[in-house]
């Protein structure tokens, strides 16, 4: 009886393909769709996954939020185009959410989603650091971790070789700063002496870069067409030269030396 009571709980695992229609283009494509389902016999709960990934769709169809979208936990839309997440307000259970390869931009709406924990925008095309961190304060209030690895609001490496690790330092403490609750980050954990510096200067710490678009194209085509040279700006024709020809003849006067003290006169 004592073995029995220590076992541990029995996990089952479902899984079906499902075939959905969708109309793009006027033509019909016939998608495949993961659909895993997981159930835990002692705790008669249910965790619900859904995979639709490299389908080259830009909006989430709605056969998706119609079949599925009352009881999905984990949605991966990664591999896709997408450009905008509408439609995602028809996961209201969500608590993962997998958006990696996409086409996104500062422009994405972020529904309300109480309940989702884990969001991975990798490999988009995000820019502003600013905006979406107060789309992440109004809309995921339980947010603990966040992957934005590969777009310009991340300053690495990946992003932009141009940029080094106190660049990316100093956005995580920005970043951390704004969302206190994060507990990893880009896959790394979020360390103790990170909230410290975080809570103390993070708000000073946003990366900031020149940005030649507020720059007036008169100016812009200056800056580019003269650059800072040294040299003369006018170049002299090869007329324009001083000079002489001839022979040179020099007279010594024997004055301001130094030797004439020494010299007598009878010596001359």
């Amino acid at each position: 009886m004592a073995e029995k009571a220590t076992q541990k709980p029995v996990r089952r695992y479902f899984s079906c393909n499902i075939v959905v229609e969708t109309r793009a283009k006027n033509r019909f494509n016939f998608s495949q769709i993961s659909y895993t389902k997981q159930m835990n016999d002692l705790e008669r709960t249910k965790y619900e996954k859904l995979c639709y990934s490299g389908q080259k769709c830009q909006r989430i169809p709605e056969a998706l939020v119609k079949l599925y979208g009352a009881k999905v936990q984990s949605l991966d839309l990664s591999y896709n185009e997408l450009v905008t997440l509408r439609g995602l307000e028809g996961f209201p259970l969500l608590t993962e959410l997998v958006l990696d390869n996409n086409q996104l931009t500062d422009t994405l709406v972020l529904p309300y989603l109480p309940h989702l924990h884990t969001l991975s925008l990798n490999k988009n095309n995000i820019v502003d650091i600013e905006s979406l961190i107060v789309k992440i304060r109004h809309n995921l209030p339980s947010l603990t971790y966040l992957s934005l690895l590969g777009n310009k609001a991340c300053p690495n490496q990946l992003s932009n070789i141009d940029n080094d690790d106190e660049d990316y330092q100093r956005y995580r403490y920005y970043v951390l700063h704004h969302l206190p609750a994060l507990k990893f980050l880009d896959s790394n954990k979020v360390r103790e002496w990170e909230k410290g510096e975080a809570r103390r200067r993070g708000q000073f710490m946003k990366v900031v870069r020149p940005n030649l678009s507020n720059i007036d194209e008169n100016s812009r085509n200056n800056t580019i067409s003269n650059p800072f040279t040294p040299l003369p700006k006018s170049i002299r024709s090869p007329d324009d030269f001083r000079g002489a020809y001839g022979k040179c003849r020099y007279r010594y006067n024997g004055k301001h030396s130094e030797g004439n003290r020494f010299i007598c006169n009878s010596d001359l």
